[in-house]
């Protein structure tokens, strides 16, 4: 049996369901394995309660579950930040819309070659995530450490903010050598680099140990910039489906579930 049916099967358990309902109706929702996929794993006999089948597409990169929500393939996704949608709506003329927040997980700063950020030597290799939200937020993250200077560019206090690039950065003492790279792609890159800066499903994905980063960015930084959302398309806001699943990702089971499962390393958003 798959970890993920496990879930489903534990969460019905948990709610007393026994047999869930037959769904009459299909939902198919695109998302990350970790923690994504898990949550909506769980609210599945609570929407098949309300006639929902909810079809869980798992994806292992931040480009299709947007790209197939657009070409109508998924009725929604939950995977991402506003900084991020806000971002591809803009580059691309899309109008995705958020419904709820449901999660915030960490940003780490990890690493496989050195036990503190003290042992960082000149010149050493940094890689930080080649989209531009992820990487202006890994750039935020080393600017917090002390590592680099980014001018003008400071916390976010609104999902709208800009994020910088590399060329906003203004100081660099130690000559960090910063490579972009695919997120998907960063743990399996921490040995060919010193230090990495990594999104938390993917840390999560990989299999490592959270508690061996050298710095962990919570996300909870009273603004709600790094909530995850769920997310579809505008004209299918007041989709009864839609708003079936938002009332189960926000329900206070789905609550405990987050606090119960993941043990203070994501928090819920609601």
């Amino acid at each position: 049996m798959s970890k993920l049916k496990s879930l489903a099967l534990a969460a019905a358990a948990a709610l007393g369901l026994g047999t869930v309902a037959q769904a009459q109706e299909k939902l198919v929702i695109g998302a990350t394995a970790i923690p994504h996929a898990e949550i909506l794993e769980f609210v599945k006999p609570l929407v098949a309660k309300e006639g929902i089948d909810l079809d869980i597409r798992v994806f292992t990169d931040y480009i299709q579950p947007n790209a197939q929500l657009v070409s109508g393939e998924l009725d929604g996704n939950y995977y991402q930040y506003r900084p991020f949608l806000n971002e591809w709506n803009r580059e691309r003329g899309d109008n995705l819309t958020v419904i709820v927040p449901v999660h915030i997980e960490p940003y780490v700063a990890y690493s496989t070659k050195i036990a503190s950020l003290d042992e960082l030597k000149d010149g050493a290799k940094v890689a930080i995530p080649n989209d531009p939200v992820n990487g202006g937020r890994g750039l935020l993250l080393l600017q917090q450490l002390g590592l680099i200077e980014l001018g003008a560019f400071k916390t976010l206090t609104s999902p709208d903010d800009p994020l910088p690039g590399i060329k906003d950065i203004t100081a660099n003492p130690k000559n960090l050598d910063i490579v972009e790279l695919e997120s998907a792609l960063l743990p399996r890159a921490l040995n060919e680099v010193d230090l990495g800066a990594l999104n938390g499903n993917y840390v999560f994905e990989a299999g490592l140990d959270i508690n061996k980063a050298l710095f962990i960015d919570n996300g909870q930084d009273g603004h709600n910039v790094w909530s995850e959302y769920l997310v579809t398309r505008p004209g299918d806001t007041e989709d009864p489906r839609i708003k079936i699943l938002a009332r189960a990702l926000n329900s206070e089971e789905t609550r405990q579930f987050i606090l119960d499962r993941y043990k203070g390393q994501i928090f819920p958003a609601f």
